[in-house]
């Protein structure tokens, strides 16, 4: 007991106590430089029903969510299936998926922010090359969420593909063997046995890739701040621009409450259908 002390005192501190001072800061309007000033659930109220930066900002990270968590899933489960055969040079080839995930995301931001670029860009020159004019990607209230989404399923893309390797190379394979002697295809081999085992694995990688997809904010703010037009602004990036630099730690306190209940819900609900399709043994 006394070796856990520190770690218990810690604990109590800087998460329960930091989560508990959030919460009495979100009841109050307060700028971080003059006294607190209590106003109960205003924040929670005006954010409702006056907020329309907060009702944008969840759209905005619902669309994120829901397009960058299923491509970003099967991207990775693919880049797995790749990196599992038995070639030479596999160990480079993983190396080199799994690198996005370990590099500076502020670094590699800056190098798609020269790809997006419309004027000299890498992508739209590759797109002129067969006849197609690329857009004003960051620019464009149309293609900046796409263009942020494009990125964040490239970042993560390397970190999944492990946690899917892994799963892959859990799998025996007297359970292949035995289908190909029964004459089942590649396909039916995938879909019947591949899917079916690989399934807690797919389970943990859609609930990490759901609550980052809910924090998504080091995108927005290197690639478009937000913009254009608040076409990007994420909850998360929102929560940065209230509480650091509108100094409304109030309303940045109410909103990460609320950002937490999103999560906590779409986590609940994923963990009560993960019934219906998770096969465990």
């Amino acid at each position: 007991m006394p070796f856990l002390f520190p770690t218990l005192v810690g604990m109590v501190v800087f998460t329960h106590g930091a989560v508990f001072a959030a919460f009495f800061i979100s009841l109050t309007r307060w700028d971080a430089l003059t006294p607190w000033e209590w106003i109960g659930i205003n924040n929670y109220r005006d954010m409702f029903l006056e907020d329309k930066l907060f009702a944008r900002s969840m759209v905005q990270t619902g669309y994120y969510t829901l397009a960058s968590v299923p491509l970003g899933m099967v991207a990775s489960l693919l880049a797995a299936a790749l990196v599992n055969q038995k070639l030479k040079f596999m160990t480079f080839y993983r190396t080199v998926f799994f690198l996005p995930g370990i590099t500076s995301i502020v670094a590699v931001a800056m190098v798609w922010l020269w790809l997006y670029n419309p004027d000299f860009g890498v992508i739209n020159w590759l797109l002129e090359i067969v006849g197609i004019s690329g857009p004003a990607w960051l620019g464009s209230t149309k293609w900046a969420m796409p263009a942020v989404i494009i990125f964040g399923i490239w970042r993560g893309l390397g970190y999944n593909m492990v946690i899917f390797l892994a799963g892959l190379q859990g799998i025996p394979d007297v359970y292949y063997e035995a289908a190909e002697v029964d004459g089942a295809s590649r396909f039916r081999r995938f879909w019947h046995i591949t899917l079916p085992l690989l399934s807690p694995t797919t389970f943990f990688v859609l609930i990490i890739s759901l609550i980052g997809s809910f924090q998504v904010f080091e995108q927005t703010y290197v690639l478009t701040q937000g913009g254009p037009a608040y076409a990007t602004m994420t909850i998360a990036y929102y929560i940065f621009l209230q509480a650091f630099q509108w100094f409304h730690m109030g309303i940045a306190s109410a909103l990460s409450f609320v950002l937490f209940l999103a999560v906590m819900v779409v986590t609940v609900i994923q963990f009560g259908l993960q019934r219906r399709w998770v096969h465990y043994g």
